[in-house]
């Protein structure tokens, strides 16, 4: 009875099957938590940033185009 026991408890100490999906869910996480705080700090920066490369982009259409 108690092998039995003995083995089920090393059977599960072993298995690591969802270990993989909690790693990777932590890792997603932290990815996202990075991302957040990038774009939270920086937010303002980036608007003028991709606000300028608008006009740049447009100017250089226009001067192609004859627009």
């Amino acid at each position: 009875m108690f092998k039995k026991l003995y083995a089920f408890r090393e059977a599960y100490l072993r298995d690591e099957n969802g270990a993989t999906a909690i790693e990777y869910g932590l890792i997603a996480a932290g990815i996202s938590l990075a991302i957040a705080s990038v774009v939270f700090t920086f937010g303002d920066d980036l608007t003028a940033l991709f606000t300028t490369m608008e006009g740049t982009l447009e100017d250089a259409d226009s001067e192609v185009t004859g627009r």
